[in-house]
């Protein structure tokens, strides 16, 4: 195990150089992967083929912005998602059934690609960090907002009756809350990751 952590290292490390051998080790790791990932999206072979390219062009050209080998399946399954949602929606999906089946499926895309991220306890551990200190430095009204409803599970009524505001009020900390921390998470993590992550 060790050993192929220790290859697959040196190969991101030739990737990010920009060594085509190093891009082929991951093309090859997670061509069918990706494939699959699109056909069951798309229901279509050589259209999911079309889009498995294009993502791997996508990485090439974004290697810079890679910052460990774990982030690599993410990044592919992110961009593959959005090239198929944008042929589904480009296919004129109007129907409002045809809408709401599309948005389930990508919610179930979106858990997807957040369950390949395999953090490890010290990447977990400075996640955690990082979103308790960004949650520290909030305004304090739009702080106290945001522990009652993410901690103590509260309800918008509650905590306005708690804090002597309006219902509207809270909502309008709420999202502010969720910008800034999407803000300074964004270097980090893909949005609709973020959002998983706070509202898990």
């Amino acid at each position: 195990m060790k050993e192929i952590k220790h290859n697959e290292l040196y190969q991101f490390r030739a990737f990010k150089e920009g060594d085509d051998f190093a891009f082929n080790f991951f093309f090859n790791k997670y061509y069918n992967r990706v494939l699959g990932f699109s056909i069951q999206f798309l229901y279509d072979k050589d259209e999911a083929k079309n889009v498995t390219q294009e993502v791997f062009l996508k990485l090439w050209i974004n290697k810079d912005k890679i910052e460990t080998a774990n982030g690599i399946l993410p990044f592919l399954y992110t961009y593959a998602k959005s090239i198929c949602l944008n042929l589904l929606r480009h296919n004129k999906v109007k129907d409002k059934f045809k809408n709401e089946l599309l948005n389930q499926k990508e919610r179930e895309l979106d858990t997807q690609i957040l369950n390949s991220i395999h953090f490890d306890s010290l990447e977990l551990t400075e996640l955690e960090v990082l979103i308790n200190k960004v949650i520290a430095e909030l305004p304090e009204k739009t702080k106290q907002v945001y522990l009652k409803k993410r901690f103590e599970n509260k309800k918008n009524e509650e905590i306005a009756t708690e804090m002597g505001v309006s219902q509207k009020a809270v909502e309008a900390h709420m999202t502010k809350a969720l910008k800034i921390l999407k803000e300074q998470l964004s270097d980090y993590l893909p949005s609709f990751i973020i959002i998983t992550l706070l509202n898990s």
